[in-house]
């Protein structure tokens, strides 16, 4: 019996880039293909739905919010094939470990998360999952302020950009960030 080779996909870029969707759309197509699907999320993104990755587009998908990466260890159920996570970044470093493992075990892994936080600094697990996957790909948005390809996540405090000191995670949608291009992305020290 032949065995299938494992993968791990990343998904990543700025917020309101279309990554929880592309996610969606391969998961999508992976259900049509009758595979086994596991989706998960961090518990702190509360943001839309408790049980679902849900797109600032509005496109979800049933997932479990777990606490921390080895919760997905403890979740897995034996038959999956396909095991997804969304805000990869807010999880703990073990994440990386956790899809290698179910990498090398023949699963497809795919994780979508942002790949720099609001100061523009690489996020979490993020650089290590990007550096060790098969397949990377990092969308982009529309500047808020010149229309041009953005590739930063501004967060804004009152209408202004957020100091370098603020706190590195907090969890928001429209109300407290915006895309923004290199030139535009402002973080005042």
């Amino acid at each position: 019996m032949e065995s299938k080779s494992g993968s791990l996909e990343v998904i990543t870029g700025s917020m309101f880039c279309g990554k929880t969707d592309e996610l969606i759309r391969r998961l999508r197509r992976a259900a049509i293909a009758k595979q086994k699907i596991q989706v998960f999320k961090p518990k702190i993104d509360n943001r839309y739905a408790e049980a679902k990755v849900t797109s600032h587009a509005g496109s979800e998908f049933d997932a479990v919010p777990i606490e921390k990466a080895a919760d997905i260890r403890a979740s897995l159920e034996a038959d999956t094939t396909v095991v997804a996570v969304d805000e990869v970044q807010f999880l703990d470093g073990e994440i990386v470990a956790i899809v290698n493992y179910l990498a090398d075990r023949g699963l497809r892994v795919i994780v979508a998360g942002l790949d720099t936080d609001f100061r523009g600094e690489p996020f979490g697990p993020m650089p290590t999952l990007i550096a060790q996957a098969e397949h990377v790909d990092k969308l982009h948005a529309i500047c808020m302020v010149c229309g041009e390809d953005a590739s930063r996540t501004q967060r804004l405090v009152n209408g202004k950009p957020a100091n370098y000191n603020d706190p590195v995670v907090i969890v928001g949608a429209a109300e407290l960030y915006e895309a923004r291009c290199r030139l535009h992305h402002e973080v005042p020290a």
